[in-house]
């Protein structure tokens, strides 16, 4: 059978786990540091990431989505110790917007599922997280430390993670080449542009973002940015709006 991770090495201590097998092709990252590690998203949950990730390291392994949606958090129930964003705390204890029977429907469309598995056991994950942030906290795994970003626009507790040393951006679901989403009720078009424009200023050297193409260079950001601020000059960053098309990306409103 066909593995459902793929693992790719961005430097020696840090890696992609992706899942192609789902339509939304999330990603996954993985950086190690002295001390721990820590995994950027946690996929689907439809297979256990946790095997993947031992293979990969042999220290402790902290957790944290770039938001609390099902396909970012499907693995936290492998990862006891986890972070999350105060804005969406209340989406881990039962209050997440989408029904469960839209989630089981999203996961198998367009879905090469693993043989004999149950879209009927799939929960959408509920916890309590070791660490609440807010935005402008740091982590630090030992010898490492990532900034992190409150960014929302996608979703209203939206993370993006900035690891200076490295020049390295991790973008979740504001940034990544495919169509951009700011039309379900929990969006905010309007702090989507706040976020690109906060992110624009970085001095950032490669981008990584939570779905599709990984072949991504940080002036996607710029253009994303400048395309929502004209569509703002023109009245349409709003709900309802339509798609813009800009070839390699797009934004749903």
């Amino acid at each position: 059978m066909k593995n459902w991770f793929t693992v790719d090495k961005i430097d020696n201590d840090t890696y992609i786990i992706s899942e192609y097998r789902h339509w939304e092709e999330t990603h996954c990252y993985l950086l190690n540091g002295a001390k721990r590690s820590l995994l950027i998203d946690t996929g689907l949950g439809i297979c256990d990431i946790y095997n993947e990730v031992v293979k990969l390291t042999d220290r402790p392994v902290e957790a944290v989505a770039t938001h609390i949606h099902w396909d970012h958090i499907g693995g936290h129930k492998y990862f006891p110790d986890f972070y999350a964003h105060k804005e969406e705390l209340s989406w881990l204890s039962g209050g997440f917007p989408l029904p469960i029977e839209a989630v089981k429907r999203m996961i198998v469309d367009r879905c090469d599922l693993p043989d004999g598995y149950d879209v009927d056991t799939y929960e959408i994950f509920q916890g309590t997280p070791s660490r609440v942030l807010s935005g402008g906290e740091s982590i630090d795994i030992g010898g490492r430390r990532l900034g992190v970003l409150h960014t929302p626009g996608h979703s209203p507790g939206h993370m993006c993670f900035w690891e200076e040393e490295r020049g390295y951006l991790f973008t979740g679901d504001l940034v990544y080449k495919g169509e951009l989403l700011a039309y379900y009720p929990s969006t905010d078009p309007k702090a989507y542009l706040a976020s690109l424009k906060k992110i624009s200023y970085l001095p950032a050297e490669r981008v990584f973002p939570a779905h599709h193409s990984l072949d991504i260079k940080p002036e996607i950001i710029i253009r994303m940015r400048n395309a929502l601020e004209r569509i703002d000059r023109y009245g349409d960053l709003r709900f309802g709006a339509g798609i813009f098309d800009y070839g390699d990306w797009s934004i749903r409103l």
